[in-house]
């Protein structure tokens, strides 16, 4: 069942960093956020599986807006 306290709400991401000499994970974690290109922005479902990811490529993504 959906979490209601998290239903409807978005994080928007931009990648600043880039994948070149990084790990495969973490490429292949960019690749799952929709983030391939620098500075490209990507409005994702804010939930415990986006945030995970967010976190393990927290040295080239930023958050920019939490709505």
């Amino acid at each position: 069942m959906a979490n209601d306290k998290t239903a409807g709400k978005t994080v928007t991401v931009e990648q600043y960093g880039s994948p070149i000499r990084r790990p495969k994970d973490q490429r292949l974690t960019l690749a799952g956020l929709g983030l391939n290109k620098m500075n490209r922005r990507r409005t994702l479902e804010d939930t415990p599986a986006a945030r995970g990811m967010i976190a393990k490529v927290a040295h080239m993504v930023r958050v920019v807006d939490e709505a």
